[in-house]
């Protein structure tokens, strides 16, 4: 078995939609990004291929790379899950945290996780999703940011 942990942090601007998990969650304002600025599904990505001893998303996705200008980020995931399962590895479970001082993100949780439970190939109840504020605190507290973190759990499959 293996243990992979995943963060990122994306500041607000911009018009773009906002998306967290491969979910558009209702929002006056989008965050800055190469790709569609997915900061959960980063963070997953992330996860993924520290799990499996293969690097980080800024050397597979690079943002310096046009392919990935405005990039669904539900690729970068699915890249990732083929690289590990083609390596023998599968799964096992994801727990997440959304950092978000504005906007609430309750009301997405449920859908957010079973997005990402359709893109590791698990069940919904193998991933949880957990929102929390930044407290006025930093960044994220200042509303200027959103950041993410998530754990895999990975177990070999032969």
């Amino acid at each position: 078995m293996r243990v992979g942990l995943g963060h990122d942090i994306h500041r607000f601007g911009g018009e773009r939609p906002l998306v967290i998990g491969g979910v558009a969650v209702e929002y006056h304002r989008g965050l800055v990004g190469h790709s569609d600025a997915d900061v959960l599904l980063h963070a997953v990505t992330d996860a993924l291929l520290g799990a499996a001893g293969l690097g980080d998303i800024g050397e597979w996705f690079p943002d310096t790379a046009a392919e990935w200008e405005a990039a669904d980020s539900a690729q970068f995931v699915k890249r990732a899950v083929t690289a590990i399962q083609e390596r023998g590895w599968q799964v096992v479970n994801l727990d997440c945290t959304i950092f978000a001082e504005q906007p609430k993100l309750s009301p997405y949780k449920k859908d957010i996780a079973e997005n990402i439970a359709e893109l590791l190939h698990v069940g919904p109840d193998c991933v949880n999703v957990k929102a929390k504020t930044g407290e006025k605190v930093g960044p994220v507290g200042e509303e200027l940011a959103i950041a993410a973190d998530a754990v895999v759990l990975l177990e070999k499959t032969n």
